[in-house]
């Protein structure tokens, strides 16, 4: 691994509502099924070197010890600062029940204080065990309750209190449940992950949430060619194969994916991309700041949206269920 340039000064920020400033993309750390936690925090190693200050993690990614090592390594080289990096986690669906205690196992894993930014990483506290494919289902699971997800929430909500967390955030949401939560929350969340990339741009709930002050973070941005083969059906479209895409990528002398992070940074949500390889984490990197897209590009690229959701859950899927499109609202139905 070669010591690099650091490129965190070029890399644009996003300020959420209390005013913390974040950078505009970050590094995923989902190795999905095919890369260690070794490889990942090594990732994350090389990452921080060459300038990236925000890295999402979460517990059920199984790398948080590995990815703590790596942060005290930094940190004791004189990399970088705690107070410049800008580090998540998540509570993972086991646990709704008990929340500080997931936060506080987080924290002693990365070796850290705090956190700054603390999802709930699913609104069910439907779970799956690691790993598991496309067909399993837990007995247990139950559809989104407003009521049992405010419980969480609160739960969430006593982190800030504790100063365990600088804020809170949500994910895998949809707009018939933020209609229903948002009202509910003392604390509103500052940023929301939801699957975004070309081929899947959800522009109503990218909308909405920006319209209501909350910061959007995509995941999959380039459309997660490592994503489990859980998540693989046969009408799944690559982005960096929309004509638009490679168009973009030709005119500018680019990879399709750093076209996929550059409409993305532009759009205004933070991509956070994963790689283990430093070619490759670079460029995403750069592609925030490095060339821009016209506006022609911007538009045929949002003209190129096929609403194809990768990450369709259906492992959460409760008996009685009709279909991952319940997951999402699509049935019109949200339990109270």
């Amino acid at each position: 691994m070669s010591i690099g340039t650091d490129y965190s000064a070029q890399v644009p920020a996003r300020t959420l509502a209390d005013g913390t400033k974040i950078p505009a993309i970050g590094l995923g750390t989902f190795g999905s099924d095919k890369y260690g936690s070794e490889a990942v925090s090594e990732a994350v190693y090389g990452a921080v070197r060459n300038g990236y200050r925000l890295i999402d993690c979460a517990s059920v990614y199984m790398n948080e010890k590995e990815i703590g090592e790596v942060l005290r390594r930094l940190f004791a080289e004189g990399v970088v600062r705690r107070e410049e990096l800008t580090v998540t986690s998540k509570v993972w669906n086991d646990q709704h029940r008990e929340v500080e205690a997931a936060c506080r196992r987080s924290l002693s894993d990365l070796g850290l204080g705090y956190v700054d930014l603390y999802f709930l990483h699913w609104p069910f506290p439907n779970y799956h065990a690691p790993h598991c494919d496309g067909d399993s289902r837990n007995p247990d699971s139950k559809p989104f309750s407003v009521g049992e997800f405010m419980d969480t929430w609160r739960q969430l909500e006593s982190l800030v209190d504790q100063g365990l967390v600088k804020n809170i955030a949500m994910s895998n949401m949809t707009i018939p449940k933020l209609e229903a939560v948002l009202p509910l929350c003392r604390i509103r969340p500052a940023a929301i992950e939801m699957e975004l990339h070309p081929a899947f741009q959800q522009p109503e709930l990218f909308d909405y949430v920006v319209a209501k002050g909350i910061q959007p973070i995509g995941f999959c941005p380039i459309g997660s060619p490592s994503r489990p083969e859980r998540d693989r059906t046969p009408e799944d479209i690559a982005d960096v194969e929309l004509p638009s895409i490679q168009a973009a990528a030709e005119a500018h002398g680019d990879h399709p994916a750093v076209t996929c992070l550059k409409w993305a940074v532009q759009r205004g949500q933070i991509p956070i991309p994963f790689s283990v390889k430093e070619p490759q984490y670079i460029a995403n990197l750069k592609a925030s700041f490095d060339d821009p897209l016209t506006e022609a590009e911007m538009a045929a690229i949002a003209a190129d949206d096929r609403n194809c959701r990768l990450v369709k859950g259906q492992v959460f899927l409760w008996p009685g269920a009709h279909g991952w499109e319940d997951l999402w609202d699509l049935d019109g139905t949200i339990t109270k």
